[in-house]
């Protein structure tokens, strides 16, 4: 028998509860109304002004929770977000209105990892390419490149980009690493030489980027990509709108980069001259959709939400 519903969440992850219907039900059986995303796409600001003042929490992907949006919603208790990106939520609106964010690190970060490492061999050894022109009736040559004693370059030694290192170096690559925050432990332990920004783009045959927005939004623009070792490749599984998207496009265009294997874009989904580029792999924005992962991930949410809507301290608290 259902409890009676004491609290109305929104629901605008489209993943949430696909891989386990059962955590929509641990929402109901708690008390809560769950109010299902019917429109197959994240929720734009002038759809959340209407929905959002009635419900108490929002589990949230990539919906557009301005500050606008965030004042309007006087019943909103709990922003849970449904995987740790929080580009998309206006922390300072959330903060005035002492709303609860959440979020949910270390769910999804082998699975991360694991596309990381796949687009590295995806794109060093032209598979994309390769397979289309088998499945062409083509027979062609395609020379790759090995990834023993190449140097790979880890822009944000996290929890992600630590299980990208610890994928690379069975396959004999010498790691380095940017942080701002640099983890001396983990480096002595695995043979990380932690360098700075410019040493990393300018001596590594693969830069993979695993940090949060700067500031500005930017951590790779025209000039840092310019940086970069030619015939290097580049992998972004992290942020779409840390990096130049036009200059990279060109940088690719040119052959000054080997390639590119991307996963996040600026504007998704992607438009452009990127799409029609031979030395490039570009997935939609799946690095963290694994069966197991999402089961993590959608597990932390259901808790962190019904935490925070009882008044108590979530698994992983933001704001």
């Amino acid at each position: 028998m259902s409890a009676e519903r004491r609290w109305r969440v929104l629901i605008g992850s489209r993943s949430f509860g696909q891989a386990d219907p059962s955590h929509i039900r641990q929402l109901e059986e708690a008390g809560c109304e769950v109010v299902p995303n019917s429109l197959g796409r994240a929720y734009r600001e002038e759809e959340l002004l209407e929905l959002l003042p009635e419900m108490d929490a929002i589990i949230t992907g990539t919906d557009e929770l301005t500050a606008r949006v965030i004042e309007a919603a006087g019943r909103l208790r709990t922003i849970a977000k449904h995987g740790v990106g929080l580009d998309n939520i206006d922390l300072e609106a959330a903060r005035r209105r002492g709303i609860v964010v959440t979020a949910t690190p270390g769910a999804i970060h082998d699975s991360v990892a694991d596309l990381t490492m796949g687009l590295i061999i995806a794109v060093a050894r032209q598979i994309v390419p390769a397979h289309n022109s088998t499945v062409a009736g083509e027979w062609r040559n395609f020379v790759g490149l090995e990834l023993r004693d190449k140097t790979l370059g880890i822009i944000g030694l996290g929890r992600i980009g630590k299980g990208v290192c610890l994928r690379a170096l069975p396959f004999g690559m010498r790691v380095v690493a940017y942080d701002l925050y640099p983890d001396e432990e983990f480096a002595r332990a695995h043979g990380v030489r932690f360098v700075g920004l410019e040493e990393l783009l300018a001596t590594s045959d693969v830069v993979t980027l695993h940090a949060s927005a700067g500031n500005d939004g930017r951590l790779l623009g025209r000039r840092e990509i310019g940086l970069m070792k030619p015939g290097a490749i580049f992998i972004n599984t992290s942020r779409g709108k840390l990096v130049d998207e036009g200059a990279l496009c060109e940088a690719l265009a040119v052959g000054r980069l080997a390639g590119a294997g991307l996963d996040v874009f600026e504007e998704e989904p992607p438009r452009g001259p990127l799409l029609e580029l031979p030395n490039v792999v570009l997935t939609p924005h799946i690095a963290g959709q694994t069966r197991e992962g999402m089961i993590r991930m959608g597990e932390m949410t259901v808790q962190n939400c019904l935490r925070a809507l009882r008044g108590e301290e979530p698994l992983y608290r933001v704001v």
